[in-house]
């Protein structure tokens, strides 16, 4: 986006060939991973297809990560090798110490190894014997609860997940995406990266988020497919600077990382009347997603969409244990091939999220009406008990963001005496607006 650098499909091709040679000549194979730190550039796809092509593993690094968040995934994932940009070469030296941890960078910066030395090497590409079972990416979640860990993505993983994803998103070559959420992150990855690439579409970079920068690069670009967390969502419904652009080209608008209130939904919709609008939902470790929008119709507002291709789906309650019907609430499990191989090293947290029958609980509260629209209400860690009953944050947060007033909120619970706990609302003001004004909105 920043800078109009263009790659072919042909060009990929050969990076991807190059850096698997590359990187197979210095011992890189089968059980070895290799860390990617950088923003959304064009070389994240080379690096990371070319690790996988030489039988290797990837893990993405947020690139605004500390030196001791870097050294901690670092350690964790057992990383090699360390792919970064220039501006970052002097914490990934200090990181990787005295490890013998090669540091590659795209670009030139001293210390460290240039890309091109491995693309350039006229070494033979690797036969890699690439299992289907291997793990393919190694990205970070907290899962349900706890701190970060290494979710195992299979090669089979992947493939089924961009399968199902294309199947609801229907992207061709015809297609144009901006690359908003960050490759490091599994929504970045499979839905604006390696899913648009395995359709043929092209993707447009963005290595760092500025709004206006967004809207021109849609506009310059003739974007036809979007994928977005709610705040950028946020910004398309109610930004005065998206009238100076057009943004006609847009076809799908799609909202996912965590449920998006119906009316801010509409409100999206009644802006781009030319667009399908909806939602997607899922986790790191259902490789993305369990339901998704569909290209012509978008989603129910509300709603994250319907189930995925074959995944099995229960609605369960999160007390006894048994199984729910349209309309009823309770925690969502997910069942499909898309599900996780488990945590990196961590079997007993495996076993809390995964059961015996391989069905995974995803902590998420919700239901499915009785049009097969899955609907996700909150966290069911985040629920507010008062006075014993369940105040779900999400619902208030929602219910807050349709006033004109207010440009985010959150909702969390305070210890209370006489209730147990009561809802406390943070919010950020986009005008003149006050605590009493919204409590009687409320």
């Amino acid at each position: 986006g920043p800078t109009g650098y263009a790659a072919s499909y042909a060009t990929l091709g050969s990076r991807v060939e190059r850096l698997a040679a590359g990187l197979a000549a210095r011992g890189f194979g089968s059980g070895d991973v290799l860390a990617l730190w950088a923003p959304n550039v064009p070389q994240w796809a080379g690096v990371a297809l070319g690790a996988m092509a030489a039988g290797g593993t990837v893990t993405g690094i947020n690139p605004a990560s500390t030196g001791r968040e870097l050294g901690a995934q670092l350690a964790d994932s057992g990383a090699s090798v360390l792919v970064t940009v220039p501006a970052l070469v002097p914490a990934a030296l200090a990181a990787s110490g005295d490890g013998g941890r090669e540091v590659i960078v795209l670009g030139e910066a001293e210390g460290a190894t240039p890309i091109l030395d491995l693309i350039g090497d006229d070494a033979p590409a690797p036969e890699a014997a690439t299992e289907p079972d291997a793990v393919a990416l190694l990205p970070y979640s907290s899962g349900t609860t706890g701190l970060p860990k290494g979710v195992m993505l299979t090669h089979s993983n992947l493939t089924a997940s961009v399968r199902q994803v294309r199947s609801g998103l229907r992207m061709t070559g015809g297609d144009t995406t901006l690359a908003v959420a960050p490759f490091f992150h599994i929504m970045g990855f499979m839905v604006s990266l390696a899913m648009p690439l395995a359709s043929g579409a092209t993707v447009v970079t963005m290595p760092r988020f500025e709004l206006e920068r967004f809207f021109a690069l849609v506009q310059e670009h003739r974007v036809t497919v979007l994928a977005v967390p709610p705040p950028v969502m946020a910004a398309l419904a109610r930004h005065p600077m998206a009238d100076r652009y057009d943004l006609s080209s847009l076809e799908l608008i799609v909202s996912g990382g965590a449920p998006l209130g119906a009316a801010l939904q509409r409100a999206v919709a009644g802006r781009f009347p030319h667009a399908a609008v909806g939602q997607a939902w899922g986790m790191t470790e259902t490789s993305v997603g369990a339901t998704m929008p569909d290209r012509e119709f978008g989603t129910v507002p509300g709603s994250v969409g319907r189930v995925m291709p074959n995944t099995e789906w229960r609605v369960v309650e999160p007390e006894g244990g048994s199984d729910l019907g349209p309309g009823e609430r309770g925690e969502l499990w997910v069942r499909g091939p898309q599900v996780m191989a488990g945590y990196l090293d961590r079997p007993e947290a495996t076993a809390g999220i995964i059961d015996a029958d391989d069905w995974l609980k995803t902590g998420d509260l919700g239901y499915v009406d009785s049009d097969g629209n899955v609907f996700v209400v909150d966290r069911l860690k985040d629920l507010i008990k008062v006075s014993a009953y369940a105040v779900a944050p999400a619902e208030l947060e929602a219910l807050l963001l349709t006033h004109p007033g207010v440009a985010d909120a959150a909702v969390f619970g305070r210890p209370d005496e006489r209730y147990g706990e009561v809802p406390v609302a943070a919010v950020v003001r986009r005008g003149e607006v006050d605590g009493e004004e919204l409590v009687a909105w409320v």
